[in-house]
């Protein structure tokens, strides 16, 4: 873990981010700068399809992963051994779309990793498995971006928005 928690408007147990075993260096620093700005936990799965020194991660992140609400776990049994609530799967092919699901205060989203998304025996642990709504004929967005609209959504239902102080 790092940077302590800022200051919340509501909830104690805000949504958290988890990635299962991501492989895009990119990506992890783009979600680490998320969870740095929100006040969002994250927690990786590795293994890393990376470094996790990778330079592109350091790019992505800039000077905000520091301050990211960071765990790394060796392996699923450890992430789950550590879960605090409710897993959520955000799948290209889940039957509930973003717009109809419900999300409680603790809830952690899942997110595959960027080549291969969730695998099925981690969507049968989900307690929930939601799909961002898309057009017809689109495969999927990028995970980073995929992440912030379905976390936008859990902050807005749970009313887990940071303080701007």
């Amino acid at each position: 873990m790092m940077a302590a928690s800022p200051t919340r408007l509501s909830t104690p147990a805000p949504p958290r981010l988890a990635l299962l075993e991501p492989d895009i260096a990119g990506n992890v620093g783009t979600l680490l700068r998320l969870s740095a700005c929100l006040g969002v936990p994250i927690d990786l799965i590795e293994p890393l399809g990376f470094p996790f020194s990778d330079k592109k991660l350091a790019r992505a992140g800039l000077d905000y992963a520091d301050a990211a609400l960071m765990r790394r776990h060796v392996d699923w049994a450890a992430f789950l051994a550590a879960l605090p609530g409710r897993l959520v799967a955000i799948e290209t092919g889940a039957p509930a779309r973003l717009d109809t699901a419900t999300f409680l205060p603790g809830d952690t989203l899942l997110l595959g990793a960027e080549s291969r998304g969730l695998p099925d025996w981690a969507l049968a642990r989900a307690d929930l498995a939601v799909r961002l709504p898309m057009l017809a004929g689109r495969r999927s967005l990028n995970v980073a971006v995929a992440a912030a609209i379905a976390l936008g959504e859990a902050l807005r239902q749970t009313q887990a928005w940071p303080a701007e102080v």
